[in-house]
C-alpha cells in the first residue's frame, strides 16, 4: 500500500495527462481554455436544446436565460459557462436588456455581489462582442 496521499495521485496521473498532450500547464488559463468551445449557431441550440426538444416548450434563448440566471444565482462562480452563456445568448437573438433583466433579477435572490459579477462578465462578453464587429 502507498503512502502517497490519493488526491496527491490523482493530481499527479492529471498533469501526466496534460503533459502528455503537449499541454504547457504553466501558461493555462481558464479563458483560454473558453475559445476552445465554439458558440454555436442559433439553430444547432434550438435543435437540442429548444423546440427540437418539445415544440411545445420552452425555445433555445428562454432556455438560456433560465441557465444565467441560474449561474447568476449559484453565485456567479462558474466564470466560463457564464461568458459561454451569453455567447449563445447573443446569438440566440437575445439583447442587451434581455441578459441584463435576467442577471438583475437575481439580484433579489443571490444577492447583490453575485448580480454584480454576473454583470461584469456579461459586460465583458458584449464588448468584446462590439469590438468585434
Amino acid at each position: 500500500m502507498s503512502d502517497q496521499n490519493p488526491f496527491e495521485a490523482m493530481m499527479k496521473l492529471g498533469q501526466d495527462w496534460a503533459k502528455s498532450m503537449n499541454i504547457d500547464a504553466d501558461a493555462f488559463t481558464a479563458k483560454g481554455f473558453e475559445k476552445l468551445w465554439p458558440t454555436m449557431p442559433k439553430e444547432t441550440m434550438e435543435m437540442f436544446f429548444g423546440k427540437g426538444i418539445n415544440p411545445d416548450g420552452l425555445d433555445a434563448k428562454t432556455r438560456l436565460l433560465l441557465t444565467l440566471a441560474a449561474l447568476t444565482v449559484l453565485g456567479a462562480q462558474a466564470e466560463a459557462q457564464i461568458r459561454l452563456t451569453i455567447r449563445h445568448l447573443v446569438e440566440a437573438d437575445a439583447t442587451k436588456q434581455e441578459i441584463a433583466e435576467a442577471i438583475a433579477q437575481m439580484g433579489m435572490f443571490a444577492g447583490v455581489p453575485a448580480m454584480t459579477k454576473a454583470m461584469e462578465l456579461a459586460n465583458d462578453v458584449l464588448d468584446e462582442k462590439d469590438e468585434a464587429e
